[in-house]
């Protein structure tokens, strides 16, 4: 039908319907027109109409002519009949071709069902057009402006810097004008993937801590990260009495020793050389004293996994170099116990035995022998529970069996509990079968402080109780302000929020705030951020199988570095048989490795340097200082690296740790190029 035949006709109805009754109609066909009408006459690319596939957000998929949750686009109390929904945070590339405006009405969706906060971006080749500001719900901005001659644009929705929650972005009535060749979706600059990590050459250096913290009389075993040309023999001058060195594998093992502090001298030789390292033993009352670094099975292989996988990935990690580096612990994550119900019936069958141990899945035939294969490679197993009746995915958890747990996971041998808040919920609601096994949550002088506390307190206790050390992993997603108590209930790391995989695309916002907490991070206590997530990982949402990551080369620097400078936990939650060089590069730095592994434990602070940059710095024990420049936008910057603001003073030397290159000395402020989504890191030591 003719576009001006049928607006005179429902203009027409509209008319009459003033004198008599409006035709319903008359009223729908106003509503279209009136955002068509201004176009008539003009060439018009509307964004629905475009292939949204493209389109990164941190929530959902995008949808067209509807909000992010399915429900019609509407904004302020006004309906919109065409644009997307998406949800920050979000960016989506066009190509303009010969596009002369781009126009939009932009907002929080009406339905979003809380308070969110966005900002929208529109930028054309680097080149910021607009810029929305934080917009709250019931605040809409006009996007009107001249995109002709770019070549590439950016949209562009950020969550404002205080999360995603409710971040139900629209972009209304968003459409471009042009001559000639219309725009369409586009794709980021490409990236090379560039290798800046030197191999490993043939001459042993020695890597990994300079402290390593074990309870006295407990078992103790320490692989030497050592890379360089095998075979390779090892040495250890001052071994405390009831430890003993293999000299071939550099595997300590034995009894730790009476409380006190060590000093060992350790050698590395072959025929290529050799290489000396000092390492403090401190026995006392605190593991993990510099940050924890492995592998975990969960985003790569989520209720798949089995033993024979898990031994695999052991394997992997000696013979792919990573554990030459400094990875040494080895942790299962959930799925591992039997489920009251599954699709998979290797994976059902009875939570416990008659004496009332947990019994792990036909996946699992034997849990103790599996720890003792992963201990024979000179690495620590680790292992998962909830504090709830079930665990996340529906398998058994610990609830009101965490004492004999706790003396069974000792037992058979690990030395790593990730606990996983999950079910809980339900206890503390005292809306589950055996809450009354736990304190009554639900009375009125109960503080959510106290609900959240008990379970991890319950479980610390109990660990500290077993002749085996045990590293304490507390999984609550940061609840109740859990940095400030997780210490005290006996943790040595806790989640600051909730699960990366399903925000990716926010490495950088999520990272910062975990930063935000660095007054609570020291050796023995560190603030967790969750995995790193390069490689090939399986979509967090369904627990895809593996394929490669959707993270650009840069922003996977970036990703590692963050975690070095943060002195997070770094484990790797990637696929072990599909290990790249590329991966392998960014995972097995060793001078980047050193920044996480200081022995000073301290968490950078952080310096805002303007929209989506800032610089991070941390004291190191040797006197020097690291450094990153992080730029957490799409697109390249020069960014100034202040004397003043990361604390230097006089002459540094600078280095590359990535490229393991020294840069020179400078006594003053210099500025460097950093890649979109990407970072410079660096450390400084003083000119002597």
């Amino acid at each position: 039908m003719d576009l001006l035949f049928l607006f005179t006709e429902g203009q027409n109805r509209y008319m009459t319907g003033m004198q008599k009754r409006t035709s319903n109609f008359g009223i729908a066909a106003l509503l279209l027109f009136s955002s068509i009408l201004p176009c008539l006459g003009e060439n018009v690319a509307w964004l629905d109409e475009m292939d949204l596939s493209g389109m990164r957000q941190g929530y959902g998929k995008p949808q067209k002519n509807n909000s992010v949750a399915g429900g019609p686009i509407l904004l302020a109390g006004k309906q919109f009949a065409r644009g997307v929904g998406t949800h920050a945070r979000s960016t989506f590339w066009i190509e303009t071709g010969d596009a002369k405006t781009f126009k939009a009405s932009v907002g929080i969706s009406d339905t979003c069902g809380g308070p969110g906060t966005v900002t929208f971006r529109v930028i054309a080749d680097g080149r910021e057009l607009f810029n929305s500001g934080i917009l709250k719900p019931k605040a809409v901005k006009q996007v009107n402006v001249n995109v002709a001659g770019s070549r590439l644009l950016l949209l562009s929705v950020s969550d404002a810097g205080d999360g995603i929650a409710f971040d139900h972005a629209i972009w209304a009535d968003a459409h471009f004008t042009y001559d000639g060749q219309p725009p369409k979706a586009g794709k980021p600059p490409v990236e090379e993937a560039k290798i800046l990590t030197p191999k490993p050459g043939p001459t042993p250096r020695i890597n990994g801590p300079t402290i390593y913290g074990c309870r006295p009389g407990n078992p103790f075993l320490y692989r030497i990260p050592a890379q360089g040309e095998r075979p390779m023999r090892f040495s250890a001058s001052g071994l405390p009495r009831g430890l003993e060195l293999d000299r071939g594998t550099g595997i300590i093992s034995g009894v730790s020793p009476a409380r006190g502090v060590y000093q060992v001298s350790l050698k590395a030789s072959n025929r290529h050389g050799a290489d000396r390292r000092n390492l403090r033993i401190a026995a006392g009352d605190t593991l993990s004293l510099t940050p924890q670094m492995g592998w975990n099975h969960w985003y790569a292989h989520y209720g798949r996994i089995t033993d024979k996988m898990v031994r695999e990935a052991a394997d992997l990690l000696v013979s792919s170099g990573m554990a030459d580096a400094g990875y040494d612990y080895v942790n299962i994550d959930d799925c591992w116990m039997n489920a009251p119900k599954h699709s998979d019936p290797m994976r059902t069958g009875p939570a416990r035995d008659g004496n009332g141990r947990m019994i792990s899945n036909k996946y699992f035939p034997d849990m103790k022998r599996l720890a003792d294969y992963i201990h024979s490679k000179g690495l620590k197993a680790g292992l998962y529970s909830s504090p709830g009746p079930l665990t996340c995915a529906g398998y058994t958890g610990s609830f009101g069996h965490e004492a004999i747990d706790a003396a069974t996971f000792a037992e058979w041998g690990y030395d790593f509990l990730k606990y996983d808040w999950c079910s809980y919920r339900q206890v503390a609601s005292g809306t589950i079968e055996g809450s009354e096994r736990a304190p009554n949550f639900t009375q009125e002088n109960v503080k959510p402080l106290d609900v959240h506390t008990y379970p991890y307190r319950l479980m610390g206790d109990l660990l500290k109780k077993q002749k085996r050390d045990i590293v304490y992993n507390l999984c609550q997603y940061g609840m109740e302000r859990v940095w400030e108590w997780g210490r005290d209930v006996g943790g040595h790391s806790w989640r600051t929020a909730g699960d990366l995989g399903y925000e990716l695309n926010r490495v950088f916002e999520v990272a910062l705030r975990n930063a935000d907490h660095r007054g609570w991070s020291r050796p023995g206590a560190w603030n967790d951020p969750d995995y790193i997530q390069i490689g090939w990982i399986g979509a967090a949402r369904g627990g895809g199988m593996p394929e490669p990551t959707a993270m650009r080369p840069n922003e996977q620097y970036a990703y590692m570095s963050l975690w070095a400078m943060m002195a997070s936990p770094i484990f790797y939650s990637g696929d072990m048989t599909r290990l790249d060089e590329f991966t392998l590069n960014i995972l097995c730095n060793p001078e980047v490795i050193a920044i996480n592994q200081d022995a000073l434990g301290q968490s950078a602070a952080l310096a805002s340097l303007g929209d989506e940059k800032f610089l991070m710095a941390k004291d190191l024990e040797d006197g020097s200082k690291a450094i990153g420049l992080f730029n957490a936008s799409e697109f390249a910057l020069e960014m100034n690296l202040s004397w003043a603001v990361a604390g230097l003073r006089g002459p540094q030397v600078l280095r590359d740790p990535w490229r393991q290159i020294e840069l020179g000395t400078f006594d003053a402020d210099r500025t460097f190029h950093v890649p979109a989504r990407g970072c410079v890191l660096l450390t400084a030591r003083p000119k002597r």
